[in-house]
């Protein structure tokens, strides 16, 4: 078996497994946890997560923070900011606890991170919307 087919054995137990599914668990779970500590606000199910508003700007990174299943914001919780939380969470679903690594080695530019670009940028609020577009979550601003 070549490097390349190792490689690609390890990046499908990893990712995509029965490991990955436990990370995610676990995330969630600390994200719940979190949410339910310090949110002042509405808890509510949106869009396939739970979203905790009301929390303090300390609490959460930029707009808001994406943890497993758990959406930890302020107040940025419109339809079109879930949709793109939406994309973080299948991201966790796939990765795991791998997923905030990758996510670090990216790079903290949103404009080159490929997680921000793959859950849309525009969607993100990291890109002006053209007047007359309409964001679309999961779709990059660039090649739209």
């Amino acid at each position: 078996m070549s490097a390349r087919e190792r490689g690609a054995v390890l990046r499908i137990r990893l990712t995509d497994s029965p490991v990955s599914r436990v990370g995610y668990w676990y995330a969630t779970l600390v994200g719940f946890a979190w949410g339910f500590l310090w949110s002042r606000g509405r808890i509510e199910l949106r869009r396939g997560l739970v979203v905790f508003t009301g929390m303090p700007k300390w609490t959460f990174g930029r707009g808001g923070s994406c943890v497993g299943a758990c959406y930890l914001t302020d107040r940025n919780d419109g339809d079109v900011v879930l949709g793109h939380e939406a994309v973080h969470k299948a991201q966790w679903q796939k990765y795991g606890m791998l997923f905030p690594l990758l996510y670090w080695l990216s790079g903290r530019n949103p404009l080159k991170n490929r997680f921000e670009i793959e859950a849309g940028l525009e969607a993100g609020g990291y890109v002006r919307r053209r007047p007359g577009r309409v964001a679309h979550p999961g779709r990059d601003a660039a090649s739209a």
